[in-house]
């Protein structure tokens, strides 16, 4: 009996398993299939069995390294043989079920009564040692290697043992031909005995190789090792789940005030472009030092804004790194929302903050911002360990670091140990460190916030985080030191107002700010006045305001903005003569060309705002007013740029079809099978355009016959459809797509082949 084909048993399939198959490989159904033939052929591609097997769990790989070492892709394979290559430490009902997997992938199939095929390219995929076996060496065919093995001494054994248990391939300098005259120690070494009897094959002077007849026999009743068919369990530990809550919300709010106090700096003082792109250390460094972070934190930032496109390069003749436009709109929006901007682009970011401060392969350091910490599936999987977390029950956490997850680490390479190459282990370490210093992740487990962001998206996270943050708080405490304690965050109006007149000295649960000379003269160069700032402090300070800090703001006050600004280009007025003449005298009025019109006033062709900053540097106290007389805020607001339209470069798995369109493309397989099998009918071809499928189609529609049509579209894509014909005439054809079930119009120009199918049509 001749064994079935892939395209033969996939036409067997009914259409629940061959749309369940579509959905587990979508990359199968883009563009859908003609035929069955074309889905077993595109199932059987390297490309695509190769990204199947990133998707398998060790043991459902080992389970393939057995149908590889059977020879499944040669011959049909039993479940006995495959049973007896897995040892008997595993159930047949857990070999069962990988094999189930397997085949409901097409990667599998049931060729004859009680033998399984393997795809061909599974070889190619799972490269040239499956479970850690040689090749076999057809010296050993017909010998008997228990007898051989047995005639060994210990170190010769001891050294098959050792390439039995791990990779097939030694190196060793005996593994060169024997130099003529060569002692008969050298003769008799373990290496050369093993090369004599054929237990060994050379593969050049310094590589010998286990051949597989050998490893099989060493390794007894189990010829595929050890095998793990269970996946190991991760260590958990309660956890609280409003303490989760709190501590991701305290990272959260820490994360948005970074990130706005990064953008503020960055408006007055953008940092340049490397000419290779990306940050420069001494920038970052001089970052970190502003925020009073480590460089590691100081990375994340500047990746996560960029990533939210709030930052970009300004691409000049010296480029810099320039706050965008959205930066504003993000300023503006409340903590919650901020935070989610910022942790939706972690999510999504196509890649490795981790990587920054490291050397690449010609040892050259890795920057933020460059090119090089691009990696275009970190997406893919930082949701793949997000979700893997995520699966832990309620109220209970991973009993583990979050720099050292050695047990999440276990679990994902059982999971999928062809998944993350070289760098996987360090993934899973990157993404519960950023995740836990963003508010993602806390204790151990996803927060509710993170949670809400991996299953709804940024606005469901938004509102789960202003749930966890603590009620912002109406009120101060201002010590004697002049220092004003935030017991907590603040109300948006206080906060902005607070910031105006101190410093930020110390954050955390409870925010430290600091009044001092320089920051009082800020809230003045802003607009408040004296009577401002004491009633600031009066109505909203739960402490008495000390007598220090009412002298400090009258004193300031007292001084400040007795010379008023206007534009002449610009003016200067005071009452004060005598003040008016130490500015004349100043170094500073040459240079800003200052002349007297008035005994009061001053006038200049130097913008206003330079004329401010020049005395300021002076050491005068000169402020700018409106044509009302108030004082005017001109500080700058900061350089922009328009942020730029970014591609995404996410690569992962083409998205799973719709299961509507799962079931337009299993219809088409049908139809496309049916017309294969009426193979037999007329064929018209038209090559170069010469001829017409005029006569054929018109007998198909007088007949009520289908026909299939090769035609190309107005791209230039050759392209093939099993269609009813209605009626021809105009130089179209219309007919019923019997893939689609719609009534489409074929241009005849375009037509390069027709084949009327036997039988009768689909008249419906």
């Amino acid at each position: 009996m001749s064994a079935t084909s892939l395209a033969d048993w996939l036409r067997q399939r009914d259409d629940k398993s061959l749309a369940a198959l579509l959905h587990a490989r979508p990359d199968l159904a883009t563009p859908a299939p003609a035929d069955s033939t074309v889905l077993a052929t595109r199932a059987g591609t390297w490309a695509s069995v190769a990204r199947v097997c990133e998707e398998l769990d060790r043991f459902t790989l080992t389970m393939l390294e057995a149908l590889v070492v059977a020879d499944a892709d040669v011959r049909p394979a039993s479940m006995a043989a495959l049973c007896a290559l897995l040892g008997p430490d595993v159930p047949e009902v857990r070999a069962a079920e990988a094999i189930d997997r397997l085949r409901g992938l097409a990667i599998v199939w049931d060729s004859t009564e009680d033998g399984l095929s393997l795809v061909p390219t599974a070889r190619e995929v799972i490269g040239p040692y499956p479970a850690g076996l040689g090749t076999p060496s057809h010296d050993l065919d017909g010998k008997d290697v228990a007898a051989l093995l047995r005639r060994l001494g210990e170190d010769e054994r001891r050294m098959l043992n050792r390439l039995a248990a791990g990779s097939p391939i030694g190196r060793t300098r005996e593994a060169a031909p024997l130099p003529v005259g060569a002692s008969d120690s050298a003769r008799n070494s373990p290496v050369r005995k093993l090369l004599g009897l054929g237990l060994l094959v050379r593969h050049d002077t310094d590589t010998v190789e286990l051949p597989r007849q050998v490893g099989l026999a060493l390794r007894g009743e189990r010829p595929l090792g050890r095998v793990v068919a269970t996946e190991p369990k991760l260590p958990t530990v309660p956890r609280d789940e409003s303490a989760v809550a709190a501590a991701g919300a305290g990272e959260g709010a820490e994360l948005v005030r970074h990130a706005e106090s990064m953008l503020n700096l960055w408006s007055e003082e953008p940092p340049p472009v490397l000419r290779s792109g990306g940050l420069g250390v001494r920038e970052l460094r001089k970052l970190s030092r502003q925020l009073d972070v480590d460089e590691r934190r100081a990375t994340l930032l500047v990746e996560l804004v960029s990533g939210a496109n709030l930052i970009g390069d300004s691409e000049s003749s010296t480029p810099e790194w320039v706050p965008t436009t959205l930066a504003d709109d993000w300023l503006a929006a409340g903590t919650e929302h901020r935070w989610a901007t910022l942790v939706a682009a972690w999510l999504d970011l196509p890649r490795l903050p981790g990587l920054a401060g490291g050397r690449d392969d010609r040892e050259r350091l890795l920057s933020p911002l460059s090119a090089e910490l691009q990696h275009p599936m970190a997406a893919r999987d930082r949701h793949w360990i997000l979700r893997t977390v995520a699966e832990l029950p309620d109220g209970m956490a991973i009993d583990e670091p979050a720099d050292r997850p050695a047990a999440l680490i276990a679990l994902l390479g059982w999971r999928a140990p062809r998944r993350g190459g070289r760098l996987r282990d360090d993934l899973v370490r990157w993404t519960l460190r950023e995740g836990t210093s963003i508010g993602v992740l806390a204790m151990g487990a996803l927060t509710p916030a993170g949670r809400a962001l991996l299953t709804e998206g940024p606005q469901a996270a938004a509102k789960q985080l202003a749930a966890a943050l603590p009620e912002p708080v109406d009120h101060v405490l201002v010590q004697a030191d002049l220092t004003v304690i935030a017991p907590g965050p603040l109300e948006r109006w206080l906060s902005t107002e607070l910031g105006l007149v101190a410093d930020v000295e110390s954050a955390g649960a409870a925010t430290v700010y600091r009044v001092s000379e320089a920051s009082v003269r800020r809230a003045l160069d802003a607009g408040r006045s004296a009577l401002d700032l004491h009633e600031l402090f009066r109505t909203r300070s739960s402490t008495p305001v000390p007598q220090s800090l009412s002298y400090l703001i009258d004193d300031v006050a007292r001084r400040h903005g007795r010379l008023r600004g206007g534009a002449a280009a610009s003016f200067l007025r005071c009452d004060d003569e005598v003040l008016l003449a130490e500015v004349l005298a100043n170094a500073a009025a040459a240079r800003l060309e200052l002349r007297k019109i008035a005994p009061t006033v001053l006038v200049s062709p130097v913008p206003l705002i330079d004329v401010l900053e020049e005395l300021r540097g002076s050491g005068f106290t000169p402020v700018a007013e409106g044509t009302d007389g108030r004082v005017l805020d001109v500080r700058p607001a900061g350089r922009r740029i328009a942020p730029r339209a970014r591609q995404d470069r996410r690569v992962g798995l083409p998205p799973v079809p719709s299961p509507e369109r799962l079931a337009a493309v299993v219809r088409q397989l049908r139809v496309g099978d049916e017309a294969a099998a009426n193979h037999r009918g007329r064929v018209a071809g038209f090559p170069g355009g010469a001829g017409s499928p005029l006569p054929v189609l018109r007998d198909a529609v007088r007949a009520g016959h289908a026909v299939w049509l090769s035609f190309v579209d107005s791209h230039g894509i050759a392209t093939e459809r099993f269609v009813m014909p209605l009626r021809v005439g105009g130089g179209m054809l219309e007919g019923r797509d019997r893939g689609s079930d719609e009534v489409r119009r074929f241009p005849l120009h375009r037509i390069t082949r027709v084949e009327v199918a036997d039988g009768e049509g689909d008249e419906g």
